[in-house]
């Protein structure tokens, strides 16, 4: 969902009625709350819906693609990637005429998950992470005023054993801009780490930081890793004030100075029972992780732990993160 300047309130789909793929909008009245209808115009939404981001000063508004709900609710199936339904393009929409002017196919780009535009209202670029080929892709303005896209990230697979396929992707299912467009965050949900890039120049993300929190690959656990072309060894298990840590991490949210980055492990309850079984049974943490804002760099801070399987009525799934006062995502 994002707020719109008219007062309204604009929350993106992902399918109709039946659970097939439909990326519309609808509009809600800001004080209300009540559904006022849609923001396409009839008739024009995407086939597939997820994340949107707007930028009225360029007239424009760049939205994702997941997949129908009757495809991934159930868990995910390898052979629904093989049959193409999942995402693949990121959608280029007129934000007067609220419709679609181009759709950009990407390159090593499936289940483009977040879109970010660059905070400074001015600039004609931004940055859509992409979950399962784990490639960040950087979208941006042409002279001529059409849009083009290129892969400016690529975390390589890792050749495992004990796992659901031969091939582990790094799964990027969250990234962030800092509110100086500086520094670009993400996380790699399966591989199990927190990543940090200096994006001062755009076309080429500088890697800066890098913090293991979990994740599919940890020593001792069920997967064996045989080839990887980051690593030396799998990483430790993660233990926070006394607690290993379930699952990996997922949705994230940074102060607005940029120095308190904080982190929730839990992507989708039923891909997090298909992943992360400990995860239905112990819940979900937040973590917090210090960042050192001028060299670059994340530290975990080891006093920080929201445990939410210790809920009233039990185990509960912490997803998305809002600071009241405002935060480096909207």
């Amino acid at each position: 969902s994002h707020c719109l300047a008219s007062g309204e309130v604009m929350i993106s789909s992902l399918g109709d009625p039946k659970g097939n793929g439909k990326g519309g909008f609808v509009l809600l009245d800001g004080e209300t709350f009540e559904v006022k209808g849609t923001w396409e115009r009839p008739g024009g939404a995407a086939p597939m819906g997820y994340d949107f981001w707007y930028q009225p000063r360029h007239n424009v508004m760049i939205s994702t693609e997941w997949a129908a709900p009757n495809v991934f609710r159930d868990g995910f199936n390898p052979a629904d990637v093989e049959a193409g339904l999942y995402g693949s393009h990121i959608h280029v929409w007129d934000w007067q005429r609220h419709e679609i002017v181009q759709t950009l196919p990407l390159q090593d780009g499936l289940i483009p998950l977040e879109v970010r535009f660059l905070h400074n209202p001015d600039a004609a670029q931004g940055f859509v992470g992409c979950a399962l080929s784990s490639t960040i892709q950087r979208f941006y303005k042409n002279q001529g005023g059409t849009w083009s896209v290129e892969k400016v990230i690529q975390v390589p697979p890792k050749k495992v054993k004990g796992w659901l396929l031969p091939e582990m992707p790094s799964l990027i299912t969250d990234i962030l801009l800092s509110l100086d467009d500086r520094f670009l965050y993400f996380s790699n949900w399966l591989h199990g780490d927190l990543r940090q890039y200096d994006i001062s120049d755009p076309h080429r993300p500088r890697l800066t930081g890098q913090l293991f929190l979990g994740g599919s690959i940890v020593k001792g656990g069920p997967v064996q890793v045989l080839e990887d072309q980051e690593l030396k060894c799998q990483p430790e298990p993660l233990v926070v004030k006394g607690k290993r840590v379930p699952g990996g991490p997922q949705m994230i949210q940074l102060s607005l100075d940029g120095k308190r980055l904080y982190v929730t492990t839990s992507l989708y309850s039923a891909w997090d029972k298909q992943f992360y079984p400990d995860l239905i049974r112990e819940g979900s943490v937040m973590l917090q992780i210090d960042v050192d804002t001028v060299r670059g760099g994340l530290k975990l801070n080891p006093n920080f732990l929201v445990d939410f399987g210790k809920e009233p009525l039990g185990p509960a799934l912490a997803h998305e993160l809002r600071y009241p006062g405002g935060d480096c995502q909207l």
